[in-house]
């Protein structure tokens, strides 16, 4: 479903998480999750093709975000792509993938490139935004013009990532948190759960998790 612009969801189905696309120049697919017939079949509903993906890039390694890059990857041809840090951190997530997935193999992908700074799909500029806290090279992904963040499982509608896998830290998601407070954010697109849309529910949103949550960290 569309939900600004040339920015696209596809939700969660079981284990699995929110998967998000960027339809510009570059065909990006963000966390493609553990499902590939749920994004074959939502890309096919808005009128893509899984074949077209140029690019996929991971807010983080763990297994139910990338759980397919691989098939998707030789599927499309896409690159594959995340923070420096997280790659440290990706053969934790394959171990994690052992219990969590169908085998190991659905998570022996390479890594192509790393994505710190910024980039361009086309028309759309994207800043990427180290957030840490959840796993160490953790990212969220900015872009101005639709005031749109994709924030992974840093933060959710009403909650926060975990910190409890190997590589989390309480203080570290605490002032990640913080960080991406600051944004002009009108679209809030986390990796599970529903988005929030309108500045004043991502900043109530905010204010909740500083209130409910950050004690408990």
């Amino acid at each position: 479903m569309r939900v600004v612009g040339n920015i696209y969801m596809y939700p969660e189905v079981g284990f699995d998480c929110n998967t998000y696309l960027i339809k510009d120049e570059l065909t990006v697919v963000v966390d493609p999750g553990t499902n590939f017939n749920k994004l074959v079949k939502g890309l096919s509903r808005d009128g893509f093709n899984v074949k077209d993906v140029n690019l996929i890039i991971n807010t983080h390694s763990h297994p139910d975000h990338c759980g397919i890059n691989k098939v998707l990857k030789e599927s499309s041809g896409a690159k594959i792509a995340m923070h420096r840090f997280e790659l440290e951190h990706l053969n934790l997530s394959r171990k994690m993938a052992r219990y969590l997935l169908a085998g190991l193999d659905d998570m022996d992908f390479k890594v192509d490139f790393y994505v710190e700074d910024e980039f361009s799909t086309g028309k759309l500029n994207f800043k990427i935004i180290h957030t840490p806290g959840h796993s160490p090279g953790h990212i969220c992904l900015y872009n101005e013009d639709f005031k749109v963040l994709i924030c992974g499982d840093l933060v959710f509608n009403g909650g926060v990532g975990r910190t409890d896998f190997p590589g989390g830290d309480s203080v570290q998601l605490k002032n990640s948190i913080e960080k991406i407070a600051k944004l002009d954010i009108e679209y809030l697109l986390p990796g599970h759960m529903d988005i929030v849309v309108g500045e004043v529910n991502v900043k109530r949103n905010f204010e909740f998790i500083r209130q409910v949550y950050f004690n408990l960290l």
